[in-house]
């Protein structure tokens, strides 16, 4: 094969001089507008500490501003054309599922060997032609938007990554079109009211965009069928907006359930009510396996401003507005619509670079280069790996809870069991003791004694309760216990200091009263260091 000759001057090397380890071949993607690259030159390094070699294919990181020359500086191989690399790799790396080539005029899952392994965003639910297409193959297929949403599969969700730019860049393409300043101003040439947002499903990408909104100064509302990120919402300065109905939309792997049509017919009315109020809608809501919900309809789009702005991320799957056409930006009854399908793509490189380190940690869980191996037998591997030696595993099994431990106690119909009560007297014990032992105290206890005493009480008392009244916004709980001791040997040392500056006793109560106030000041200044990080 001869040699040619990239676009920056690299050269990209013929397949006999490839290496012959277990390699990882990076392809360029080919869907329309795709700018992504599923490995950056660090991602790149990563792979290869992993045991990798990492074959590119010629001008693949174009997109995303990665040059040749770059992945070269880096230790990877630059490959001439798709054909090439994906007959040397053992491992395909991707972002979009396979297509068909327009320049191969052939199917990039026909390029897939049988001994090989392909991931990439294959969405099998969506896809059922695809996957028989890639099993015919014979090879190994582990999808991304597969992975299970469990803690600690959290560094293999691409789709939180992916969500989280999508966003982040939802609120930005709002921006553009919008004809005003997010915040608020008021100049000497008038009067600026801030943007009202409304976010519709407070995922990953609600979430996101509801931070980057509200960091642009707008008045942020949102809403989600699941109780459980009003918190979150909050959290971020937002306004949750609540139905008052005991129903909870959480469903399967943080993802939201289909509602009752009564929550559905109240949810509409609302979204209806605040479309006429608000400036901006960004709707992310979906439902795996499913089309995307409709929520903001024709009429409710027709009731908004002009000038108004609907961000619907869920064009791709047929959109949550009845009037976004995916993939363009349209402007209906003076509203834009902005069905835009690429919005990661439009971050091309931080995308690429989160994407990227989603497949090192996955290829890491898969032993590296030295030990590689598709382990059926974990749950995570087992629930992305959709196509596994050309047999088609997806759906994966539904992992069952671990049944209860069987009890020891014998069976038959429960008795519960009261316990014994305790005699009268035993009640009055401790309380006796105490007595006898004050009262022993005043017989025979020195008088100095009994002044100490009533000195430690006193700085007891007053000392946690002064301390222990101030507010827990200014400190933290644990801060509270140390400065209320700290408090009662303040009040100790203040009471022990008398006339005479040479009394051991006025000295040590010097000292106590310097280091007490030395703790609590600490107290408060690292209080308040921890209170700043949470300050934007």
């Amino acid at each position: 094969m001869t040699l040619t000759a990239s676009q920056d001057n690299s050269v990209a090397a013929p397949i006999e001089a490839m290496p012959r380890g277990l390699t990882v071949g990076i392809p360029k993607e080919i869907f329309a507008g795709e700018k992504r690259v599923a490995a950056t030159p660090d991602t790149a390094r990563k792979l290869q500490k992993l045991g990798f070699e990492v074959l590119v294919e010629t001008q693949a990181g174009a997109g995303a501003s990665f040059t040749n020359s770059a992945y070269e500086a880096a230790g990877c191989t630059i490959v001439a054309d798709a054909p090439s690399l994906w007959q040397a790799a053992d491992v395909v790396l991707k972002v979009r599922s396979p297509q068909w080539h327009p320049d191969l005029d052939r199917h990039e899952a026909t390029l897939l060997k049988p001994s090989s392994t392909l991931v990439s965003f294959i969405w099998p639910a969506q896809n059922p032609e695809l996957l028989a297409e890639l099993a015919e193959q014979g090879g190994t297929v582990l999808a991304m938007d597969s992975v299970p949403r469990i803690s600690r599969a959290q560094k293999l969700d691409a789709l939180s990554s992916m969500a989280n730019i999508g966003g982040y860049r939802a609120v930005i393409e709002a921006a553009s079109h919008f004809g005003r300043c997010f915040t608020g101003q008021i100049t000497a040439a008038g009067k600026m009211p801030p943007a009202k947002v409304m976010v519709i499903g407070v995922g990953v990408a609600g979430l996101a965009a509801i931070g980057a909104a509200k960091s642009l100064g707008a008045i942020v509302k949102a809403f989600d069928t699941r109780l459980v990120v009003k918190e979150q919402v909050q959290s971020l300065g937002a306004e949750f907006l609540e139905l008052h109905f005991e129903e909870d939309g959480s469903g399967e792997g943080g993802y939201a359930k289909v509602m009752s049509q009564a929550f559905i017919a109240a949810e509409m009315a609302l979204f209806a009510q605040q479309a006429k109020d608000v400036d901006i809608i960004i709707t992310t809501a979906l439902i795996p396996g499913k089309p995307a919900p409709l929520l903001i309809t024709r009429e409710m789009v027709e009731s908004m401003k002009p000038g108004s702005v609907v961000v619907d991320l869920a064009a791709e799957q047929g959109g949550n507005c009845e009037v976004t056409q995916p993939g363009e930006v349209i402007v209906y009854n003076g509203v834009t619509i902005i069905g835009l399908t690429d919005l990661p793509s439009r971050m091309a490189s931080q995308a690429s670079q989160l994407y990227g380190n989603n497949l090192v940690h996955l290829l890491s869980d898969l032993g590296g280069a030295e030990n590689f191996a598709i382990d059926m037998e974990d749950q995570v591997i087992r629930a992305t790996t959709v196509i596994h030696d050309g047999q088609v595993t997806w759906p994966p099994p539904k992992v069952e809870a671990p049944a209860p431990a069987p009890s020891s106690q014998p069976s038959g119909p429960a008795v519960e069991t009261v316990p014994a009560a305790k005699p009268w007297y035993s009640q009055l014990l401790w309380p006796v003791l105490i007595g006898l032992a004050c009262v022993a105290i005043g017989l025979w206890a020195p008088t100095s004694f009994m002044t100490h005493l009533t000195v430690f009480v006193l700085a007891s008392f007053l000392g946690w309760k002064v301390i222990w009244d101030v507010s827990p916004s200014l400190h933290t709980p644990l801060m509270s216990v140390t400065n209320a001791i700290s408090g009662i040997i303040i009040i100790g040392g203040m009471l022990q200091i008398s006339g005479d500056i040479t009394s051991p006793m006025t000295i040590l109560g010097a000292i106590a009263l310097f280091l007490g106030t030395v703790n609590i000041a600490g107290g408060f200044m690292v209080s308040q260091r921890m209170l700043n990080m949470f300050h934007k």
